[in-house]
């Protein structure tokens, strides 16, 4: 089983596929952005065909995430482990993953796949201005499917994250939501960065695993913070 089925599998049955599982702001634009279950899945399985299609992403294949803590990062993180690859530094990636203002510092990795760029636009517009070769991905993913099968299973023992399988991946955010105090049913708000191994398993691996719900906050006016976790119900919060 990929990481990815481990930790949305069991948030997309039933009632609480419908429910909200990722709720992002960008206290800089204003922009608030409310994902189910459901859909976030369909955004990891569109974003990993279009890696596997595009890019020939499959297990093993070594993948970069230059990204900010966004909506859009947890899909291409989940798209990315759905495939079987393993999330790595710019200098070891076959393809790097990043955001506009990266795209020449991803190139100068020279992964020997290529780059994607994300705009990270909140209705879907591309990067304008791309280097010959980089590809759109809010161009390319609109195309792709809303479905995904990984065409071979992924074993627990196989790489995932900086040294760690499928399995230890899985079993550290089980064990960091525990220590957090995070539990099934929770509502975490956080302003956690993704850019660390630490904080991408404790600011979204750490939640899904333990199938609560986030309220990720990107350029935090903390004035508005107190007032957030009053109108999201937010249970648990972290940074």
């Amino acid at each position: 089983m990929t990481l990815t089925a481990a930790l949305l599998g069991p948030l997309r049955s039933g009632a609480a596929a419908a429910r909200p599982l990722i709720t992002f702001y960008d206290d800089a634009t204003g922009e608030r952005v409310e994902l189910s279950a459901t859909t976030a899945a369909n955004w990891a399985a569109k974003a990993a065909n279009l890696l596997r299609e595009e890019c020939d992403v499959e297990p093993g294949t070594p993948v970069a995430v230059l990204l900010p803590a966004h909506w859009q990062t947890a899909a291409v993180l989940l798209a990315a482990w759905w495939c079987g690859a393993v999330v790595t530094e710019p200098a070891e990636a076959e393809w790097v993953l990043c955001d506009a203002d990266r795209v020449d510092l991803a190139l100068g990795a020279e992964p020997a796949g290529g780059v994607v760029a994300l705009s990270l636009d909140a209705f879907g517009a591309g990067v304008p201005g791309l280097p010959a070769g980089v590809v759109d991905f809010a161009t390319e993913v609109r195309l792709q499917g809303d479905e995904f099968v990984p065409w071979s299973p992924v074993p627990d023992d196989a790489p995932a994250l900086a040294g760690a399988t499928v399995g230890e991946v899985l079993a550290a955010a089980r064990a960091r939501a525990g220590a957090l105090g995070i539990s099934r049913g929770d509502r975490v708000l956080s302003t956690l960065d993704w850019s660390t191994v630490d904080g991408l398993r404790d600011g979204l691996l750490a939640v899904l695993a333990a199938e609560a719900s986030l309220v990720q906050v990107r350029h935090p006016d903390e004035e508005a913070m107190a007032r957030r976790a009053a109108t999201e119900r937010t249970t648990v919060r972290l940074g």
